[in-house]
């Protein structure tokens, strides 16, 4: 973001940064979560932050998805419309992500 709120291209926090300490599962799952969401569409934003990621549909206060990583486990927070509190999942590396990444799309087409 810029100082007049627009979107940039170059966070200025990078992705790898949530990286560094992970354990290997948790960040092929990362990866892999965050490559699934940016495939939505192209009006997905990522907004990079100093302990987790946020996702938004085309303006940044319309966030449906919000990823806490932790060495051993990702903190995921979905949301289906603006109406509804946060759907919480804490994935380890056992998790399937195919339940998870239905539920990251259906957010992703109700919010508005």
């Amino acid at each position: 973001m810029t100082k007049f709120g627009l979107y940039t291209k170059s966070p200025k926090i990078p992705f790898e940064t949530h990286l560094y300490g992970l354990d290997e599962p948790i960040k092929k799952q990362l990866i892999d979560l965050r490559e699934f969401v940016k495939d939505l569409g192209r009006n997905v934003i990522e907004e990079i932050r100093p302990h987790r990621i946020a996702y938004s549909k085309t303006i940044t206060f319309r966030v449906f998805l919000d990823i806490k990583p932790t060495k051993e486990e990702l903190i995921v927070s979905i949301r289906i419309d603006r109406k509804n509190p946060y759907i919480i999942y804490k994935v380890n590396h056992s998790l399937d992500l195919t339940d998870i990444k239905k539920e990251i799309e259906s957010a992703y087409n109700n919010i508005s």
